[in-house]
């Protein structure tokens, strides 16, 4: 039908000039997020297109939904703006009838939709978790700047020097604060350079001082050495046995049906259901006057996406914390969702209107 070719074909422009709006938006917030973290120790500066590839990668689900739930807005409200839709009336065709051709348009959005969020979801977690524990757990000399305190990988050394040499294997100016067994060392040495002995690695300080002292400050110990030898090297986190649920796979969420999990899953889910239910949606919302601007339906389509995005997480929160039960959940937000803008699409196919109290006559004098 000349008219469904029409109505995609415009669709496509919208959806299309949307899309990279949107994502440019995403990748500039990201990118300003991803150079905070390395800023902060907590991604490798190296690593920062990597991180931000995977995170702009997990959040392609909603910045796809709300593409599409702005171009299919954009395109009906244009439609009622410049009487197209009056010619659509005039066929005998309601709003109802636009379902077809929107489903038809949308379904390898809608497709792309549910296996980003079931599955490349958690991937793009799980790779950006593995590059902030590969960089967490390297070894203690490489934490080391020039000018910077750096703290090690378990947490218990500060390390700070004031220059090193351009093989990075000696230094000038060295301290070292450790906290281990309730007592607290400071070390401090003029030089320093690093050992290899075998399979371990040592930092050999040499014309420096040591205060030991407990964490009270009752004992207090100074002493000065000539050369210091402290065995550094790289940390071990162990196994990652509670791993986060964001990065779990999605068969895995169903075989292990906890909490966080049920929660994370029905994120995943209602990510591919809110996609369906913003079709339906969009097509209520996109009536205009057309002698009134649009702008007061896309602002209205806006809060809209908000709200059910929101609630969406929320949902995820309360799931977690035993608030609320999974199916209860789903079928309370993604079914009454439906039922509502189904009823509402209804009203508008039909023409319904609340009966109106007729006047009463004036008596007769």
């Amino acid at each position: 039908m000349l008219f469904h070719s029409s109505l995609r074909k415009e669709l496509a422009r919208s959806f299309g000039a949307t899309l990279v709006v949107l994502v440019t938006i995403v990748m500039t917030m990201t990118l300003i997020r991803t150079l905070s973290q390395a800023n902060r120790g907590s991604v490798n500066p190296q690593d920062i297109m990597m991180v931000m590839g995977y995170t702009v990668l997990g959040y392609l689900p909603p910045v796809l939904t709300m593409a599409l739930f702005i171009a299919i807005v954009g395109t009906l409200s244009r439609m009622y703006t410049d009487s197209e839709m009056v010619i659509w009336f005039s066929a005998g065709r309601g709003l109802s009838a636009l379902l077809r051709p929107l489903f038809g348009f949308a379904w390898p959005i809608l497709a792309g939709i549910t296996v980003l969020a079931l599955v490349v979801w958690p991937w793009a977690n799980q790779q950006t978790q593995e590059l902030r524990d590969r960089y967490g757990s390297r070894g203690d000399l490489e934490r080391v700047a020039p000018g910077q305190f750096q703290e090690s990988a378990s947490g218990t050394r500060v390390f700070f020097l004031d220059k090193d040499t351009p093989d990075n294997k000696s230094g000038k100016n060295i301290f070292i604060s450790t906290v281990e067994r309730g007592r607290q060392t400071i070390t401090s040495a003029r030089t320093g350079r690093v050992v290899t002995q075998g399979d371990s690695q040592f930092l050999l300080l040499s014309n420096g001082q040591r205060v030991e002292s407990t964490l009270d400050g009752r004992n207090l110990r100074v002493s000065e050495f000539q050369q210091l030898g402290n065995r550094v090297g790289a940390a071990d986190l162990g196994p990652q046995d509670s791993a986060p649920a964001k990065t779990l796979s999605t068969p895995r969420l169903v075989l292990e049906p906890t909490r966080p999990n049920l929660g994370e899953l029905a994120w995943r889910l209602g990510m591919a259901l809110a996609a369906l239910n913003f079709i339906v949606i969009a097509v209520t919302v996109s009536s205009v006057n057309p002698r009134a601007g649009r702008s007061g339906n896309l602002v209205f389509a806006l809060f809209a996406f908000v709200v059910y995005y929101n609630l969406l997480n929320l949902g995820q929160s309360w799931i977690s914390g035993g608030r609320a039960g999974f199916g209860v959940f789903m079928v309370a937000l993604h079914g009454g969702t439906c039922a509502l803008a189904m009823l509402w699409l209804a009203k508008q196919h039909n023409n319904w209107a609340w009966p109106r109290r007729r006047p009463a006559q004036a008596s007769a004098a």
